[in-house]
């Protein structure tokens, strides 16, 4: 039992500061600013739901998938880093001058468009982006094998996505009642700042993949 725990808290260490759920509730803001807050908390759900299965399936397949594909580590790291630098190019250059809401805070949005960015942008790379995935795979592969089936090793797993799914949910959900705490400046601060703070780890991560294959290139013996 007390190695579950351990395992776990491994899970949560290497993930959470990666995933950053407070750290893109103000991305997540901004990008669902034509939504009603019913509608916000619904799209965050679906983006949790979304983040939990995708780390469950890096943690138990994703050395099986990338194999099957042909698919190395840094590949991955070098897309899915262009991604995340197009994507946080994008809302650092954001206009604030957005058009006012009514008063009942209703949307323009029409219900089948609600979950549309659901899984692209917003889960994959926003939330659960290469980086994410990278660890989750690379901890997936070297957590400890139990007896029984690997019973408490998918439990030590599942615990783990749990919770940060969990912190997802309540970071994006209220992320308007967040914003209204700390004021729309201070709010636009903060989304420019993690905007560039995305375009930076999108550069970190491209960069981790592009070194990873020069590597292969010029190592002695090629």
């Amino acid at each position: 039992m007390l190695e579950t725990a351990e395992n776990t808290l491994l899970i949560l260490s290497a993930l959470f500061p990666i995933v950053n759920p407070l750290g893109g509730s103000p991305i997540f803001l901004t990008v669902t600013q034509d939504y009603s807050a019913s509608a916000r908390r619904a799209l965050s759900w679906r983006v949790a739901l979304n983040s939990f299965i995708l780390l469950v399936c890096s943690f138990l397949i994703g050395t099986h998938i990338l194999t099957f594909f042909g698919i190395s580590l840094p590949v991955v790291q070098i897309g899915g880093g262009l991604i995340v630098i197009s994507t946080g190019w994008t809302i650092l250059n954001h206009k604030d001058d957005e058009p006012a809401k009514n008063d009942a805070g209703r949307n323009d949005v029409s219900p089948q468009d609600e979950f549309k960015s659901a899984f692209y942008p917003l889960t994959l790379p926003l939330t659960v982006g290469p980086g994410s995935i990278s660890v989750a795979i690379t901890l997936g592969a070297n957590l400890p094998r139990h007896g029984g089936g690997n019973i408490l090793g998918i439990l030590e797993i599942l615990i783990g996505s749990a919770i940060i799914a969990a912190s997802i949910y309540v970071c994006y959900g209220f992320s308007d009642k967040l914003a209204r705490a700390i004021g729309a400046t201070s709010m636009s601060v903060i989304m420019r700042l993690s905007a560039f703070l995305l375009v930076c780890i999108g550069v970190q991560i491209l960069w981790n993949g592009a070194k990873a294959l020069l590597i292969t290139i010029y190592a002695p013996g090629k």
